[in-house]
């Protein structure tokens, strides 16, 4: 399949900016989520971030993370799809769940 063309969206819990990564004490796991999205976007694939403080009408437009936040609250978040398909919820994925979803492969020198 292949990256060119896949969609990807991330819903974010509420923070302070549009990434996370700011601030005086980031979240290791908030600052490898921005790294791999980064690198998906570099091998072409549309990567969407929607942050709950400032967009709460994206995470409303989105049946299956209203569903979600119904069954699990903010525990949902991040939740992360890819087309109309739940990647994973309640965490951010590895480099490798990203490029298997996505249909890349990740080179030795990139997996961390």
């Amino acid at each position: 399949m292949g990256a060119a063309g896949v969609e990807v969206r991330v819903y974010d819990p509420p923070l302070c900016c549009a990434s996370g990564v700011c601030g005086p004490s980031v979240d290791p796991a908030l600052s490898q989520a921005a790294t791999d999205f980064a690198w998906l976007t570099g091998r072409g694939v549309s990567v969407t971030r929607f942050n709950l403080a400032q967009e709460p009408a994206a995470f409303a437009a989105d049946a299956k993370v209203v569903g979600m936040l119904a069954a699990f609250g903010n525990q949902a978040l991040p939740a992360v799809l890819v087309g109309d398909r739940i990647l994973v919820y309640g965490r951010y994925p590895s480099r490798d769940e990203l490029a298997e979803a996505v249909g890349e492969t990740v080179p030795v020198e990139d997996q961390e």
